[in-house]
């Protein structure tokens, strides 16, 4: 069974920075791509980041610059590095990775990933 455990969050103010962690319970290179998602309240899920096999990333527009997502397999974790925090980024942080297949790249979308973990909280304020 695959566990993804995310950490991290926490309170900011507008401007600030923060990173998140996402531990996975099995080696997390084999995963085809991972993902941060994040869902506001009354807001659909988006897509924030993602992270190929490969190396390969893409980010939604409104994180693009701000946001960094990276992978350390040594230690089978994912991060998301959040500079410029905006109130708007308030929001539960999910991690995510795709167990299923090669779906493309440049999109985020999350039926194509099957494993997610608890979530952990953003709160950005101005």
């Amino acid at each position: 069974q695959v566990r993804l455990v995310e950490s991290g969050g926490g309170s900011v103010q507008a401007g600030g920075s923060l990173r998140l962690s996402c531990v996975t319970s099995g080696y997390i290179g084999t995963f085809y791509s991972m993902a941060w998602f994040r869902q506001a309240p009354g807001k659909e899920r988006e897509g924030v980041a993602s992270f190929e096999r490969f190396g390969g990333t893409t980010y939604s527009d409104s994180v693009k610059g701000r946001f960094t997502i990276s992978k350390d397999n040594a230690k089978n974790t994912l991060y998301l590095q959040m500079n410029s925090l905006e109130p708007e980024d308030t929001a539960m942080y999910y991690c995510a990775a795709n167990g299923r297949g090669w779906v493309g790249s440049g999109t985020i979308n999350s039926r194509d990933y099957n494993y997610w973990g608890q979530g952990t909280q953003i709160t950005v304020s101005s």
